[in-house]
């Protein structure tokens, strides 16, 4: 991925750390719910007490994002949650009480997601999360959010057991929201529901669907293999292919030998060299789904053009305007920190003002009351309007995958004469800036 400027660096990250704090911090870390449960304030009676929004001074917000320098993901989240809370203090906070934002490193690592989140919990006493990019990041906090009773707002992992775990055992999992990306289960609907709509105009009569053996795929994999056929296109070929491949030459090789007009994707860590070797070696079939490096705004001059042509599903785009709102935040991310944001910064930039919406609106902090009115609310941000499923929902607490509410677009990045290239909206029809253009080596 290409290297992408950090603007908020979490103040835990010191190679100066001596051995014993980290020994320690990863000690309370690994004692789970059991070490947050209690976290919250609650009356005699065991019920959660009231926190006025009038007493407070500030609110702190927890923000967990993978941060190495060259990880544009996790930087998209801290920034754009810093940037809605920036926006809110310039307007004088929520009625005088100002947002402050704690960034902690989870390093795409399970256990260290877990010590950086009760760090946030004891040490930063924040009133609420967000953030979180990849799926075993967050199931392996989902007992943490529970015991915290402080509630949480994924704003990057797709996988549907955090939902499953609001559903099954509401009253502990409660805490736990996703503003997006819509959960893995639509993903896959939304690759469906994309073909369906195109087919007839981009002419495949067939795909390969080549799906990365990741844990955030397996929904996509399920829907996929249930539902793609419905839209009249053969599935030539299915193939879940390892994790960390970086030579796609023999997979390539059976899609062609399948006869597909189109490799049918979705993948994340491997997309780079898959889309690379597709293009320098110009596969005659053309390459979409969903390809999370693709998303990237700067993506293009990063692989000296090699993802000319390919498509891929995306929540928002710096051109599109998805929502009244989505190409002001775009500029004002870019003037703010010299780069476009990635979609996962769209998403914590409306998950903060959402909450901070819900929070003005109820003038309570407590987790309790922050669950009630997000429940409840409508929030129309960047990427659409968040709405979320009910309790008793397969999907509680996601946000709703709707095509008025909340609907990915489907970019394509084509060359735009002068040695660059631009993420063109192809799908929806309403959003779309520019027609499907076949790759010319076909």
């Amino acid at each position: 991925m290409p290297d992408n400027d950090i603007d908020v660096v979490p103040d835990d990250v010191d190679d100066e750390w001596s051995l014993s704090r980290r020994k320690a911090v990863s000690a309370a870390g690994a004692m789970g719910a059991a070490a947050l449960a209690g976290c919250s304030d609650s009356t005699d009676d065991g019920s959660e007490a009231s926190d006025p929004l009038a007493d407070r001074d500030t609110l702190r917000v927890g923000v967990l994002a993978p941060l190495p320098s060259n990880n544009p993901i996790g930087a998209s989240i801290a920034n754009g949650a810093k940037l809605a809370a920036d926006q809110i203090n310039a307007n004088d906070g929520l009625d005088g009480t100002e947002l402050e934002v704690i960034v902690k490193d989870t390093e795409e690592a399970p256990q260290t997601g877990r010590t950086r989140y009760g760090e946030l919990i004891r040490d930063e006493n924040v009133d609420v999360t967000v953030g979180v990019f990849t799926s075993e990041v967050l199931l392996a906090i989902m007992d943490d959010i529970a015991g915290s009773k402080v509630p949480h707002i994924t704003t990057g992992a797709a996988t549907p057991e955090a939902s499953a775990k609001v559903n099954e055992e509401y009253d502990t999992y409660k805490y736990h929201f996703r503003a997006g990306p819509i959960n893995a289960h639509h993903l896959g609907e939304n690759l469906v529901d994309f073909l369906d709509a195109k087919i007839d105009e981009i002419g495949w009569d067939s795909v390969a669907v080549l799906v990365e053996d990741y844990a955030w795929t397996e929904p996509v994999s399920e829907v996929l293999n249930d539902q793609l056929a419905d839209t009249g296109v053969e599935v030539a070929m299915t193939q879940r292919y390892p994790a960390g491949t970086e030579d796609f030459n023999p997979i390539y090789n059976e899609v062609e030998n399948s006869g597909a007009d189109a490799a049918y994707l979705a993948m994340a860590h491997t997309g780079t060299p898959a889309v690379i070797q597709w293009a320098q070696q110009q596969r005659p079939f053309e390459f979409a789904g969903i390809h999370v490096p693709m998303q990237l705004p700067s993506y293009y001059d990063a692989v000296n053009g090699a993802c000319a042509y390919g498509v891929t599903q995306n929540s928002a785009t710096p051109q599109a305007a998805v929502t009244d709102t989505t190409v002001p935040f775009a500029d004002d991310y870019n003037e703010a920190y010299g780069s476009y944001p990635v979609y996962t910064g769209y998403i914590s930039y409306d998950a903060v003002n959402q909450y901070a919406d819900v929070v003005s609106e109820s003038g309570d902090v407590g987790g309790n009351a922050v669950v009630s009115g997000l429940e409840d609310s409508s929030y129309t941000g960047t990427v659409g309007t968040l709405e979320y499923y009910g309790r008793d929902d397969e999907f509680a607490h996601d946000v709703k995958y709707d095509e008025e509410l909340v609907w990915p677009v489907f970019q394509q990045w084509q060359p735009d004469g002068e040695g660059s290239g631009t993420q063109e909206v192809i799908f929806p029809d309403d959003l779309a800036t520019a027609d499907y253009q076949t790759p010319p080596w076909i």
